[in-house]
């Protein structure tokens, strides 16, 4: 695997670790994108529910949730020591928003029957990633992982144009998780403790929406029934257990293989797409013929060398 680099903000300084480490880093990672690739199914059984409300309780059930997490995990002192970091505690926060901007726009897409819109948001957000680690962090990419996000780049490319609309919500979609991926792997914070920050920090304007709505007479919850209301509590568990295991794999493995990994998800969603009736045309099996060949390059280049060296993380 390629080595990692040394980020300048807020991480220590890298030492070697053992391979088992990387693998749970992988395995996480790969939890997380399965979960994600299967959000549409989800969200549109939930399309009763406004989207801003939705994204509120997604926040509001967030905080319960992770906080029995970090009593289980015995990380309460390690949270409250973050927070007393003011710094460390800004970050999170700027990383919170640019995910709660993310969940806004795609609950409300995949509601509005855009799901083709948001995969095609996660198939960019790859190519994001890797320009960020080749640009800024100066990770380096072998000929063959070349290749794979040429082959990437060419199946996003011929899904865009033959897609026939601006990608306005992809393309938001794609730059809103990236800089999330990006500052959270560059916060020296472990990956629940941060996780537990950023939902606190949305906590108190999501409960403000919660109770505007209420006031307004708007609120689905209570109205449907006792399984709607059961679902939306869900939906708790539903967003901190995936965060937990990518911000779990963004720590552990290079932010370009953490990259790749992302086309399963949007894979799934294409899946989701065609299962609510969204037509497949000839530019998804283009898009989808470039990028799994591209996934399957990347992935015999970076065993290859997996078997060769010693992976440096961060600590």
């Amino acid at each position: 695997m390629m080595r990692l680099v040394t980020l300048r903000l807020m991480t220590k300084v890298p030492q070697h670790t053992d391979m088992s480490d990387s693998q749970a880093g992988l395995l996480s990672g790969l939890c997380a994108y399965l979960i994600w690739g299967l959000f549409p199914i989800y969200f549109v059984a939930m399309k009763h529910v406004p989207a801003l409300e939705l994204l509120s309780h997604r926040i509001v059930w967030s905080v319960p949730f992770g906080l029995l997490i970090l009593l289980f995990r015995r990380q309460i002192r390690d949270t409250l020591r973050t927070l007393a970091k003011p710094k460390t505690v800004a970050l999170l926060t700027i990383a919170a928003l640019a995910l709660a901007a993310n969940w806004g726009v795609y609950i409300w897409a995949i509601q509005q029957g855009q799901i083709f819109q948001g995969s095609l948001g996660y198939y960019i957000n790859p190519l994001l990633y890797v320009l960020v680690a080749v640009v800024f962090f100066k990770e380096k990419l072998s000929a063959l992982q070349g290749v794979a996000i040429l082959f990437a780049f060419i199946g996003v490319a011929i899904l865009t144009i033959k897609g026939g609309v601006f990608p306005g919500i992809s393309l938001f979609l794609a730059t809103s998780f990236t800089i999330y991926g990006v500052l959270r792997k560059s916060i020296d914070v472990g990956a629940m403790p941060g996780l537990f920050i950023e939902v606190l920090a949305l906590f108190l304007p999501a409960m403000g929406l919660l109770w505007y709505l209420s006031t307004q007479g708007g609120l689905a919850w209570g109205s449907f029934g006792t399984k709607s209301d059961i679902l939306i509590i869900f939906s708790g568990p539903l967003t901190v257990l995936p965060l937990l295991a990518f911000a779990f794999a963004a720590r552990r493995i290079q932010l370009s293989t953490l990259g790749i990994l992302q086309y399963i998800g949007p894979t799934m969603q294409f899946g989701c797409a065609l299962y609510f009736g969204e037509a497949f045309t000839a530019a998804h099996a283009w898009c989808f013929g470039f990028i799994w060949l591209g996934v399957a390059i990347f992935a015999y280049d970076a065993l290859r060398k997996s078997r060769k060296r010693p992976v440096v993380e961060p600590n």
